[in-house]
């Protein structure tokens, strides 16, 4: 069966990401054609990139490392959850990417960001870097603004419309997951 990570890209004390991921994955697991996990990056406490090989090399040496390695391994394709923090990607998340290569390669990936401005930027960047990747990001995200998705900035409650995004954004997910398996298997 194929595998989707919904990765929470942020690890700053009340953040926002745990509860717009739970969202993501309270719809998700609501299919039966797919099998959705939640993956915090809290759970695997990376530090700064200390791997002493380019994730290219696929030469990784540290424990932490192995371990996200076979975590991502595992997955056949991923929602990332981001905020915007200045006009970009949490560097949490940015870290957790850079720790790896091959383990991202030939997946298909979809965004859900917030922010002011939905965090439209934030994704923007991601896509570059599923690019060099070799990560398949699919057209449809869902963008969530702080001042209309959530109470107060802090208390998610998105609107109805929000849903038909998240909805077409994991339909394209799991289409192309699907799609680029005989590239994975090779």
């Amino acid at each position: 069966m194929t595998r989707i990570g919904i990765i929470i890209g942020s690890t700053r004390p009340g953040r926002n990401g745990a509860a717009v991921a739970q969202w993501v994955y309270d719809i998700a697991k609501q299919r039966t054609d797919v099998e959705f996990e939640l993956v915090d990056l809290l759970d695997y406490k990376l530090p700064h990139l200390d791997e002493v090989y380019p994730p290219s090399m696929g030469q990784y040496q540290q424990p932490h490392t192995l371990e996200w390695a076979r975590k991502i391994a595992s997955f056949d394709g991923f929602v990332m959850v981001t905020p915007e923090y200045n006009h970009s990607t949490s560097g949490a998340l940015k870290n957790a990417i850079d720790f790896l290569y091959s383990e991202w390669n030939n997946k298909a990936v979809g965004f859900v960001s917030y922010g002011s401005v939905g965090g439209a930027r934030a994704v923007e960047h991601l896509r570059l870097i599923s690019a060099e990747l070799q990560l398949a990001d699919v057209r449809s995200q869902v963008a969530l603004s702080l001042f209309t998705d959530f109470e107060n900035f802090s208390v998610f409650k998105p609107n109805d419309f929000q849903r038909d995004s998240l909805n077409a954004t994991l339909d394209q997910v799991v289409a192309w997951s699907q799609a680029l398996a005989p590239l994975r298997a090779q």
